[in-house]
């Protein structure tokens, strides 16, 4: 007997290929069950890496702990709630070249947002001076 569950008009099945968000990060993985409001997904592939910090103080760089978050493993099990499922078509990118391309992006990410704030830093810096004439 195949599980299914009616999701945003689209059917859920063992065995679909599915777009998981786990946390800060995003994975394509193989739908292996269903269980109430959450599935077991199997990973593929990362999208998108997850963030690093602590999640309740985004950007906050003076927390009690900065955590450090891996990529789930290539077949790796984990329990996603439905809400954070979406329906992936396409071919299942290689997971890791998926993984570098994740992890490169981030890394681009962060060395923008880093230019940006030395940048707005340097402005206001400079801002501050004229007002203090």
């Amino acid at each position: 007997m195949m599980e299914t569950i009616n999701r945003n008009e689209h059917d859920f099945h063992a065995g679909d290929m599915v777009r998981a968000e786990v946390r800060t990060g995003q994975y394509v993985g193989e739908l292996v069950e269903l269980n109430g409001p959450r599935a077991l997904v199997k990973v593929l592939a990362v999208l998108k890496h997850p963030e690093q910090g602590d999640l309740h103080s985004p950007y906050n760089p003076d927390v009690p702990m900065f955590h450090e978050r891996r990529a789930l493993s290539y077949t790796e099990k984990t329990t996603v709630l439905l809400r954070d499922l979406k329906s992936y078509s396409g071919p299942v990118p290689d997971y890791k070249q998926s993984l570098l391309a994740a992890a490169e992006a981030e890394i681009a990410g962060l060395d923008r947002l880093q230019r940006w704030s030395a940048k707005g830093l340097e402005q206001l810096i400079q801002l501050k001076k004229e007002y203090d004439k």
